[in-house]
């Protein structure tokens, strides 16, 4: 009943797209603007603490708008369009179903102020898209990091430092997918990376949404 009359209020008010404003097709995403987000080539982006690095997009344009109002802007019903690129790309590399997805956490006092983790909608949308497992419980953060835009490679690593901590018992079945919107230098992945290999875990693989950077 909730999501019938969701439907019914949208129709009646004509969603508009975010981006281009158009109510054609009653959507926060217009077909057209999804379609103007350019993929990188299939290919590992880089490799961190021995793992494979995937970013399926360029940090600019629509997909930066998009990233941007997600995370900033409270813009709930995009985390559909940033999971969907995501999937669309890693069907490219794999179609096996055996992975957990676990997006970046982030620290508690941020999700209370911002009422949720970007990421963790991201992450439900990607589960749901592949029929994998749903796993946000298997590293926690814990330590109130600075906003790593504004740091250098070394200060992102110092910044990130002992900031994740693993819950071994609540690991599932399946391959590791950690997932995060940017990968710049790495530094959160290595870090997450790290953690994990404290507590025996291995079986890695990290998908960004976007990096600033082509190669």
């Amino acid at each position: 009943m909730k999501d019938f009359l969701i439907g019914l209020l949208d129709w009646i008010y004509k969603k508009k797209c975010y981006f281009c404003k158009s109510s054609k097709e009653c959507s926060i995403m217009c077909s057209k603007c999804y379609d103007e987000m350019d993929y990188l080539p299939v290919k590992v982006n880089r490799i961190i603490e021995g793992k494979k690095v995937y970013c399926a997009g360029i940090y600019a344009k629509t997909l930066q708008k998009m990233i941007r109002a997600l995370k900033y802007h409270n813009k709930k019903d995009l985390a559909y369009f940033q999971a969907k690129f995501m999937y669309d790309y890693w069907l490219n590399i794999t179609e096996d179903k055996d992975f957990q997805i676990v997006p970046v956490p982030i620290f508690y006092k941020r999700k209370k102020k911002r009422k949720y983790n970007h990421m963790e909608l991201v992450g439900m949308e990607l589960a749901k898209l592949g029929g994998y497992i749903y796993n946000p419980d298997l590293i926690e953060r814990v330590k109130d990091t600075k906003p790593q835009y504004k740091l250098s490679k070394p200060q992102r690593a110092e910044n990130l430092a002992n900031a994740f901590k693993v819950h071994p018992e609540n690991l599932q079945k399946g391959k590791i997918l950690i997932i995060d919107d940017i990968c710049t230098t790495g530094s959160t992945f290595t870090e997450m990376i790290k953690e994990f290999h404290k507590n025996g875990i291995d079986d890695i693989v990290c998908l960004a949404t976007t990096t600033p950077f082509e190669d």
